[in-house]
């Protein structure tokens, strides 16, 4: 072994720094690097699916994946800890537990909940971050029932679930819940009448990445099952009741409350110094941090602007992984003297599911999906994504068939 072979440290087992570090494998020969993946745990989890778990319409393990069933510990470095702070100057990222040196750097750290401040919204609502806090709301979900069952004098409201935000996952959620939900009442015998589903959100829309004609549709669908959805309703405050929204001041209480309005990219960056933009950072066109040449930053970590819309890119699973292609291919060249490539993003469509059955999708230039189909092309989506990282074991292993 060189001791002057090049070391690649990846933080993160996200959809980018999996697909990152899988496709380094396919790109570059043990001579030519050393790999090292650095992540909290020893699996990854389908962040897409977290949703569900929230819900409780799947179990928790459905949604994580082993790392070393992806890649293979023999071929990879694989460091099982916590990312404390990266300290670029001396090109050295500080661990709970140890310290790791790199040549190069590619942060692919995730997403935290971002509350934009709400008072109150931090210490009493409950976030859907990783497995075991979307675990923690479907187990105090199912516990609010049994308590209402078990004990005498609890109100209604115990029962209610306030979800705040109506992008992507509030309304994934939401969708999951109004399946969940009657299966909760006929397990503990409760009228379904004395449960609410509300949502609250501050904008005049429900799910502004879709156009009218499908937003209309969810709605109506989510509706009729139960769902009720508050729109033009900020949230001023966050209290142990529930939430305070609107001019007027109104409490809307709940058992079960959960914020779902928008995430930033890891705290880690923050605490290392970098410049943010809206807690991200702003990278160049090849995926570098500005002014670095060796640190990569993807996935919820970036800042990426898309030019023909004149916004950033929404944060995906799909922009995840094409990123990643382009980062394991920009190392390739930086290690091999080449020319690095610009990232082009080509957006596959966007498929929201509204409960195990319904859904809807923009898909292969706007051909438009609702219902059942939308439904069935999601779990292709969710198939898809495990297939480009473990192949149709994976795929065997951990994909969605559940019949409608």
């Amino acid at each position: 072994m060189s001791l002057n072979k090049p070391k690649i440290v990846v933080l993160g087992a996200g959809y980018a720094g999996l697909t990152t570090t899988k496709r380094l494998l396919q790109k570059l020969s043990p001579e030519q690097a050393e790999i090292v993946l650095v992540n909290k745990h020893n699996y990854h989890y389908e962040s897409t699916w977290l949703h569900e778990v929230a819900a409780g319409t799947i179990n928790p393990n459905q949604a994580r994946v082993m790392i070393s069933d992806v890649i293979n510990p023999n071929k990879v470095r694989l460091v099982y800890d916590s990312v404390v702070k990266i300290n670029k100057d001396e090109q050295r990222v500080v661990l709970e537990n140890s310290e790791i040196e790199y040549d190069y750097l590619v942060v692919g750290l995730g997403f935290e909940s971002n509350d934009f401040g709400i008072k109150g919204m931090a210490e009493h609502a409950f976030a859907i971050e990783d497995i075991d806090s979307s675990r923690l709301i479907s187990e105090h979900i199912e516990y609010q029932f049994a308590k209402y069952n078990n004990e005498e004098n609890v109100e209604d409201e115990s029962l209610h679930i306030l979800v705040g935000g109506a992008g992507f996952t509030g309304i994934e959620f939401v969708g999951e819940l109004a399946d969940r939900v009657p299966e909760l009442c006929k397990k503990y015998d409760i009228d379904r009448n004395r449960v609410k589903i509300i949502n609250v959100e501050a904008a005049p829309s429900i799910l502004p990445m879709f156009d009218k004609e499908l937003v209309a549709y969810a709605k109506k669908s989510l509706e009729d099952r139960g769902v009720e959805i508050k729109i033009g309703a900020a949230i001023s405050e966050c209290t142990q009741e529930g939430f305070i929204v609107g001019d007027d001041k109104e409490l809307i209480k709940a058992g079960t409350v959960v914020w779902t309005g928008g995430v930033k990219g890891s705290s880690v960056l923050g605490n290392s110094g970098f410049e943010l933009t809206k807690g991200k950072v702003n990278v160049d066109a090849d995926l570098r941090m500005k002014g670095e040449e060796n640190i990569f930053v993807i996935g919820d970590c970036s800042w990426v602007w898309n030019k023909e819309a004149d916004r950033p890119y929404p944060p995906t699973g799909q922009l995840a992984m094409q990123e990643a292609d382009v980062v394991a291919a920009n190392l390739a060249a930086l290690l091999t003297n080449q020319p690095l490539t610009d990232f082009v993003f080509h957006d596959k469509g966007t498929v929201a599911s509204l409960g195990i059955s319904d859904g809807i999708g923009n898909i292969f230039n706007d051909y438009k999906l609702q219902g059942k189909a939308a439904a069935a092309m999601k779990k292709v989506v969710d198939n898809r994504s495990l297939f480009l990282m473990g192949g149709t074991k994976l795929v065997l292993k951990k994909g969605k068939f559940r019949p409608f």
